[in-house]
């Protein structure tokens, strides 16, 4: 019954999948990462970035600012590894359901770019609403 309402409605449902997606990863984001460190660490990138508009005639400088740059995106990788690591499976596993899915529909040919659409929009909003960094 679901997969047929799916089927019927694919561009809303496509739609609606995607925001649930996107919810859900946002908020395993947000209670798996310590939200005051990243925060702090993209700040410290945004200096970084002053910095180097700065010393832009300066090579020594701008290496050594470099440096500081790769550190805090290494942590900030770091960070991020754990969410990652428990989104990625069920969202490959819903992504090779919803391509079966959507194989017998209007948009066979085009649902991923929907998906990536909604996903990309909805992520950012959610993110905003609920202070992610």
């Amino acid at each position: 019954m679901i997969i047929e309402l799916i089927q019927a409605n694919p561009k809303t449902s496509i739609g609606l999948i995607a925001t649930l997606v996107s919810f859900v990863m946002v908020l395993v984001y947000k209670y798996t990462t310590n939200q005051e460190r990243m925060k702090e660490i993209k700040s410290l990138n945004k200096q970084y970035q002053e910095e180097m508009k700065l010393h832009k005639g300066n090579p020594e400088k701008m290496m050594e600012i470099q440096k500081k740059v790769m550190e805090s995106s290494m942590e900030m990788m770091k960070h991020s590894f754990v969410p990652m690591l428990i989104t990625m499976l069920p969202l490959f596993v819903l992504i090779v359901w919803l391509r079966n899915i959507y194989a017998a529909t209007e948009i066979a040919k085009s649902w991923i770019w929907y998906y990536i659409v909604f996903g990309l929009v909805t992520n950012t909003l959610f993110r905003k609403i609920f202070k992610v960094h």
